[in-house]
């Protein structure tokens, strides 16, 4: 069975993926999201193949809730859905890290060749253009910089990004304050960055971060 999480902010669309999927019976729905903040809450507490967004959610939703998604748990796969039938709007989910997109249109009649295919690790464009062009495609979803960070690396880069200090972040992650200068030092260099606005910059410009979140206190996904 394919373990699928469901988010989108209109509960009767919900509940219409939810039937399709359950009618195919391939798939288990494993949970469900309302916006963005839930979203990043179930697919840090709720293990899954695929998760199947909506891109248009109130509260942190958009092209850089995929980023974070994705940085909360990399190993699920994301399948946008999205009533924005434009070229350049798949172009950055696809490089923001999603492993397919979905138009709302076409949701009754594609959604479970979809949801399949990202499953098992293919590439799906509704737009047609992973039949056209799909080396152009691939080339989209290659791995980021901040995706060669080590889990432990990753925590501290957030961190950082969200304004704490390095003494805070060492007491918080229970590290000495040279093992958080270390892993401070390794980020930039693979980051290829110079300083800590940066630092800043690439984590808002990946959607790493939200512009309202640096020095309000961010808590960090508790998986490892």
């Amino acid at each position: 069975m394919i373990r699928v999480l469901l988010a989108d902010d209109h509960a009767l669309m919900r509940e219409c993926l939810l039937h399709i999927l359950e009618a195919a019976g391939c798939f288990t729905v494993e949970g469900q999201a309302h916006d963005g903040a839930s979203t990043l809450s179930l697919v840090r507490s709720t293990d899954a193949d695929v998760l199947v967004m909506d891109l248009t959610m109130p509260a942190g939703g958009g092209i850089g809730l995929i980023e974070r998604v994705r940085a909360a748990n990399e190993q699920l796969r994301v399948l946008v859905l999205s009533m924005h039938t434009e070229a350049h709007v798949m172009e950055r989910a696809f490089k923001a890290g999603a492993s397919g997109y979905l138009t709302k249109e076409s949701a009754g009649t594609e959604l479970v060749n979809a949801v399949g295919k990202v499953a098992h690790g293919e590439l799906y464009a509704g737009l047609g253009e992973a039949e056209r062009q799909p080396a152009r495609l691939a080339r989209l979803t290659e791995p980021r910089p901040h995706e060669a960070l080590t889990n432990r690396e990753r925590e501290v880069f957030l961190r950082l990004a969200a304004g704490e200090t390095s003494r805070r972040i060492a007491d918080e992650l229970d590290l000495t304050p040279q093992t958080v200068s270390t892993h401070k030092k390794n980020i930039l260099e693979k980051l290829a960055l110079d300083n800590d606005a940066a630092l800043i910059r690439y984590a808002l410009r990946h959607g790493l971060l939200d512009a309202g979140d640096a020095d309000t206190g961010w808590q960090p996904s508790a998986r490892r």
